[in-house]
């Protein structure tokens, strides 16, 4: 299963993926969590200490391996191979904890730039292995759009995820990433509802995104900022959050299946 998660800046996107990991990894799958935001903060929600995390290095600055895989040679306008070896980065470059690996994509030069670079290639390469070729519940926590996603790599995703607060900023992004899906091939877009305090904000969330699917929500709570304060996931120190996106988890494998 292949889930990518979007939405505008701060609005618990990476909470959301963060759970989603663990709470997939207890049920036993095999779970690999992408950072592809470059306000990377996925480890912490995962549950990975500042040690552990010290050790994870973002692809994009890997530019000796993406010199190596791609054969590239030095100077402006050179030749590299556009389909390199990446089947074996994965397992090799990640880390783990509570069953979850971690990679992280870092910052990439997107559409439109003119830049065609080694480390560009490995990224888009991983990327398109990620998606197509492993059998892990891949989970990648994006920022707020899909450039990480091409027409190569979009059939494969089986959920795009966007995580709405109360706002009109944050429906307008919403309208703007299902947009943007469509013209890709991603076709089942979904939303969740965040940084929910009253009936009312789920009445205006519903009825702002009625061409959206529905999965569920997440209340505001104090303790995504305590989980942050004691370097913890959610997930070990709130029962509420847990629950609500243990069912998000369930309506998405109830839809999926």
């Amino acid at each position: 299963m292949k889930i990518a998660i979007t939405g505008k800046g701060g609005v618990g996107k990476t909470t959301l993926s963060g759970v989603l990991a663990r709470l997939f990894a207890n049920d036993k799958y095999n779970v690999l969590a992408v950072d592809a935001d470059p306000d990377a903060n996925l480890a912490s929600s995962i549950g990975f200490s500042e040690e552990e995390y010290s050790k994870l290095v973002p692809f994009s600055r890997m530019k000796e391996l993406a010199k190596k895989r791609t054969a590239a040679s030095d100077g402006y306008g050179s030749l590299f191979i556009l389909n390199p070896k990446v089947d074996d980065l994965p397992d090799e470059y990640c880390i783990e904890h509570k069953g979850v690996k971690l990679l992280s994509m870092g910052t990439i030069d997107q559409g439109g730039s003119g830049c065609v670079c080694p480390e560009n290639t490995l990224i888009k390469r991983l990327m398109q292995e990620l998606l197509v070729n492993r059998d892990d519940v891949v989970i990648m926590d994006m920022e707020a759009g899909i450039e990480h996603l091409g027409r190569g790599t979009a059939e494969s995703v089986d959920a795009l995820i966007v995580v709405v607060e109360p706002g009109k900023r944050s429906m307008q992004t919403a309208k703007q990433i299902k947009g943007l899906a469509s013209d890709i091939g991603i076709n089942k877009v979904f939303v969740v509802a965040s940084k929910v305090q009253t009936n009312d904000d789920l009445i205006f969330i519903k009825e702002n995104l009625k061409d959206f699917e529905f999965l569920g929500h997440v209340s505001l709570s104090d303790a995504v900022k305590q989980a942050d304060i004691k370097g913890v996931s959610p997930i070990d120190i709130s029962e509420e959050i847990t629950t609500e996106i243990k069912l998000i988890k369930a309506n998405l494998l109830k839809i999926l299946n």
